[in-house]
């Protein structure tokens, strides 16, 4: 509804859900949506993984131990969580709030299932999910990596084919093509920019 003097209402923060396969550059996509958008308040996830050497608490993650994570998910304390190779990984509820309650646009970085979960708390989100150019071309770049053992890249694949046939599921689509990272990233913030022009806006209450 349009305020008495004629004008839309003031848009409200957003929260913003980016998922996507694993090895499609959703890290490289974030930090370069950092350095161009200094409202943009990216929310650093919770683990109870070891922290590695050059890591620092509060900005890679923040290191909690199992106790004190599992006693976060009795008290309702993440807005999603998995346990992921022995360890677990989540996004605190309060770090979310503290953005939007600063008026700040908040972005995740999440699975598909971890997206889906959100959903249902917060289905005023911005879902984004970004793509790989093809399979083909996502198992390229996870081969190159060099990292990954022929059975860790089958899972990875396996993985990657179930989360693309969930790509429906979110809001927007964004492909980000191999040498094309500032492209995807326009295409993002044009996305932002789009919310943020809403006749409605949307508000995200977690």
């Amino acid at each position: 509804m349009l305020k008495k003097d004629g004008a839309k209402p003031e848009a409200a923060p957003l929260l913003i859900v980016l998922s996507g396969p694993s090895g499609v550059g959703k890290d490289a996509v974030i930090d370069a949506l950092k350095k161009r958008n200094k409202g943009l308040h990216f929310i650093v996830t919770a683990t109870t993984r070891p922290m590695r050497k050059g890591e620092k608490e509060g900005v890679d993650y923040f290191f909690l131990s199992e106790d004190m994570f599992k006693q976060g998910i009795l008290e309702d304390e993440f807005l999603e969580w998995a346990k992921v190779y022995d360890h677990y990984y989540g996004v605190l509820r309060a770090r979310v709030q503290e953005a939007l309650n600063r008026g700040s646009d908040a972005i995740v970085r999440v699975d598909v299932q971890g997206a889906a979960t959100i959903k249902g708390k917060a289905p005023d989100a911005v879902f984004i999910f970004l793509a790989p150019t093809s399979l083909k071309d996502l198992s390229k770049r996870l081969k190159q990596r060099a990292s990954e053992s022929q059975e860790s890249l089958s899972l990875r694949m396996a993985k990657a084919r179930y989360e693309m046939e969930r790509r429906h599921q979110f809001d927007y689509l964004v492909r980000n093509k191999t040498g094309q990272l500032e492209k995807a990233v326009d295409e993002i913030e044009a996305i932002i920019a789009a919310e943020k022009l809403r006749v409605k806006p949307k508000r995200v209450k977690i």
